[in-house]
């Protein structure tokens, strides 16, 4: 994929994002994440199933990433919740076989974590709707490797670009690209106007030290 088209993906998705209000930023008043992080943005990318020329954007945009980056793909699986819907919408572009993987098994059937068909020769793009600190959709790359199969990598809409996440990726030696990210989100709200300087610089300081970030 040439930079240009990542570029202009990047900034369509995070226009997206922002104009249908999955994502917003309150740098003077923050949401306080389970983590018991304090942060000046709140994400919800299950809205973007409810609007189908921002959910086609996306589909077609983590089928191009995929197509580029893991060409050798056997099978797209999505992580339970929120990486389902758009699993099946790339899966379908793509012709390939889709499966999804829950967050712990199931406790009573088969006991079964990984739904759909995946053998041990499968090659698997994992699929998530956000990176926060990378647990959840690494959770679910280990069980996929548990059951034989190999892990390309993950593709995800939006990634917070936080150093945890970085430094999780890292350790579990699993590759990871999305549309867009936390720096592009803040420059296209910063372009629309919705966004002073000082918050602009707020927001900066929260994405290279969350832990110890203090609202204005």
């Amino acid at each position: 994929m040439e930079d240009d088209q990542m570029t202009e993906m990047a900034t369509q998705i995070a226009s997206d994002l922002l104009d249908i209000e999955a994502v917003t930023f309150s740098p003077s008043q923050p949401y306080q994440w389970a983590s018991g992080i304090l942060a000046p943005i709140y994400t919800d990318n299950r809205k973007t199933i409810g609007f189908p020329t921002v959910r086609s954007h996306i589909a077609d945009g983590l089928a191009t990433l995929i197509d580029h980056e893991y060409p050798e793909a056997t099978v797209i699986a999505g992580v339970a919740t929120a990486g389902i819907p758009h699993a099946a919408l790339v899966a379908d572009r793509l012709q390939l076989p889709m499966s999804y993987v829950r967050s712990k098994p199931k406790d009573h059937g088969t006991g079964r974590q990984i739904e759909g068909q995946l053998t041990v020769s499968d090659r698997v793009v994992l699929i998530d709707d956000l990176i926060s600190t990378g647990g959840s959709v690494l959770q679910a790359a280990e069980a996929v490797r548990q059951a034989g199969a190999t892990v390309l990598g993950v593709a995800a809409i939006f990634s917070y670009e936080l150093p945890d996440s970085t430094q999780n990726f890292a350790n579990a030696k699993t590759i990871l690209h999305t549309l867009t990210t936390y720096s592009t989100l803040v420059e296209q709200a910063q372009k629309a106007g919705n966004m002073t300087l000082e918050e602009v610089q707020s927001l900066s300081k929260w994405r290279e030290d969350p832990w110890h970030w203090q609202s204005n």
